[in-house]
């Protein structure tokens, strides 16, 4: 969760900083934002005169008992932007098409200019998403919608409460189980990485190009790679999202039980093998 009095300070001596993004659900660690730590970032922003944008776009993935809401319902006298979509809702994942919603638009003339350029510089693009905004009211407004978004809840609870139980005992690594979104953030406990720690790589070539790749980058970026060359599994590097914790992000979407619990727990063996290398 933010450190709140942190970022208050952060405003408070940076007058430069114009706004607060957050993503809630938060990409990429799963984690859902309750809605007292949302008032209070509202109260942060109408204290200093702030604006908020809110990417929401994972908003109905959330499980697992969280205490959240939607920007609209905290926003209040408070000039925002909560941005929406349909790529993570359907099941279509090329259909890129997204919308913003704007609250207060005529609270501060800033924010206002802001908006019109925003809209003025999207009136010059040539649509391209005619076919995914034309599918909104047929799907969306079908009486089955709602029970297809329960389902994909229920569906990623059970995969995050899966991922969970099975990196939950490892040594020398941090999860927290995701209440959110289709992601889960695995971080590595301070000293627990080297520059000397290695996984077996059975193809000489690729392991020397392992190693010529591996020199003088972040540590969880060479566990990265140690495990993609060793086991054919690809996660992200957590340093990759400006992060100061080193760890990786896994995805909960794979769809075949066996192969999924078969690729946690080749990602729990290899953290294990790597550490006591």
């Amino acid at each position: 969760m933010p450190d709140l009095d942190d970022l208050r300070k952060k405003v408070k001596y940076n007058d430069s900083i114009a706004g607060l993004l957050l993503i809630n659900p938060d990409n990429p660690t799963g984690v859902v934002y309750s809605t007292d730590i949302l008032r209070e970032m509202i109260t942060i922003a109408r204290d200093h005169q702030l604006f908020i944008i809110c990417d929401e776009i994972y908003s109905n993935i959330i499980y697992n008992g969280s205490d959240t809401c939607m920007l609209s319902n905290v926003i209040d006298d408070v000039p925002g932007i909560a941005m929406h979509g349909i790529s993570k809702e359907y099941p279509w994942p090329g259909a890129r098409c997204g919308w913003i919603e704007v609250f207060n638009k005529s609270r501060y003339p800033a924010f206002e200019r802001y908006i019109q350029t925003l809209l003025n510089a999207k009136m010059l693009e040539v649509s391209s998403t005619n076919l995914p905004q034309l599918s909104i009211p047929e799907v969306m407004g079908d009486s089955r919608y709602p029970g297809h978004l329960q389902r994909r809840r229920d569906l990623f609870s059970a995969r995050a409460n899966e991922a969970f139980d099975i990196f939950s005992g490892v040594d020398g690594i941090q999860v927290i189980k995701p209440q959110g979104a289709f992601y889960m953030t695995i971080t590595f406990d301070e000293n627990q990485l080297s520059d000397q720690q290695t996984l077996p790589i059975d193809d000489s070539r690729l392991q020397s190009l392992i190693r010529e790749k591996t020199k003088e980058i972040p540590l969880d970026k060479r566990f990265v790679y140690y495990l993609l060359a060793s086991t054919g599994i690809c996660v992200v590097p957590l340093t990759g999202f400006a992060s100061n914790k080193n760890g990786f992000r896994l995805t909960l979407l794979e769809t075949d039980d066996e192969k999924r619990l078969r690729t946690f727990e080749t990602i729990k063996d290899a953290i294990q093998e790597y550490l006591s290398s």
